[in-house]
């Protein structure tokens, strides 16, 4: 039986990738508003109450707003903003972390942010598993392609194409820590330290650890081991298990919709460098809310993704 979908704010850059997902698939039907209306109140109110899912991709203050525009019962909800990550009644849409069973029964679900994909992916289930603490001052590097900063970020680099290397969150207090604090069940808010790169797509996310300074860390065999086998039936999260001289973010990546893991250690096993590698507008986006929007459906988690 086909379902009815409508993607408020399907004109941004992961509402666009959402619907290209989308487009084809009999399963779904998409309530589009044209361009006069798209930005109506009242033809927006009146296409969230007749989907049977909505997906949001609007700024936070929005998304809530079009939340409170949703008059029935039945109507379920993606989020692709930050308003709802930490939200009480609402699921965190990170399936293979949370439960695929959790997204698939929530009515309410809020798509994790691109950085906290890589860093929850790489330490929930080692917290979780003992061999990494709830309370260390985790540090988080990161770097991405500049479309997962919207519209004004996406002009300012195709506008100055001398710039290599955007350092920002500069004052801390990025909006991405509580979610990585509470999805991982941290004591101590990890040091989030993003980048942006002239690249259109693409994010590397990286967790160095001082092993031997951390009490009852596991090795680095012990890391890779317990992500390989927590992540043992995902066809969309792989651990990789090699030693790389380096690691290419590439300007012509294809979109894609896994997310690889690596655990990288020094000899002696005193040091090690978590790395996600992912498409900050798939796994980290769009991908993400199509794989949820599946389960939610009852439907396989990969349809329509890019795998």
């Amino acid at each position: 039986m086909t379902k009815t979908v409508f993607i408020d704010g399907a004109a941004g850059t992961t509402g666009l990738e959402i619907a290209e997902r989308l487009a084809g698939r009999a399963e779904f039907e998409l309530i589009v508003l044209d361009e006069a209306r798209r930005k109506d109140d009242t033809a927006r109110a009146e296409a969230l109450n007749a989907a049977e899912f909505v997906i949001l991709c609007l700024p936070d203050e929005a998304a809530k707003a079009a939340v409170g525009m949703i008059r029935n019962e039945t109507t379920r909800v993606i989020d692709a903003s930050s308003a709802h990550r930490v939200a009480p009644d609402w699921t965190y849409g990170f399936p293979e972390v949370i439960g695929r069973d959790a997204v698939a029964a929530a009515r309410f679900v809020s798509n994790p942010g691109c950085y906290p994909t890589g860093f929850i992916g790489l330490v929930a289930p080692l917290v979780k598993a003992g061999l990494l603490p709830a309370d260390w001052p985790y540090v988080c590097h990161a770097v991405s392609g500049y479309s997962g900063g919207g519209k004004a970020l996406i002009a300012r680099f195709e506008e100055d194409r001398d710039v290599a290397f955007r350092a920002y969150g500069l004052a801390l207090g990025h909006k991405h820590v509580p979610e990585m604090v509470a999805h991982v069940g941290l004591s101590i808010e990890p040091i989030f330290a993003p980048a942006v790169v002239p690249a259109h797509r693409g994010m590397l996310v990286e967790v160095p650890l001082h092993l031997s300074a951390m009490p009852k860390a596991g090795s680095p065999a012990d890391l890779r081991a317990a992500l390989a086998d927590f992540y043992a039936d995902s066809t969309i999260v792989s651990v990789i298990d090699d030693q790389p001289d380096e690691l290419l973010l590439r300007a012509s990546m294809a979109p894609v919709d896994t997310l690889t893991l690596r655990v990288l250690g020094a000899s002696d096993g005193s040091q090690a460098r978590l790395v996600a590698m992912l498409d900050n507008l798939g796994k980290g986006a769009s991908g993400a809310a199509v794989q949820n929007l599946n389960l939610m459906a009852g439907l396989p988690e990969t349809a329509g993704l890019r795998l």
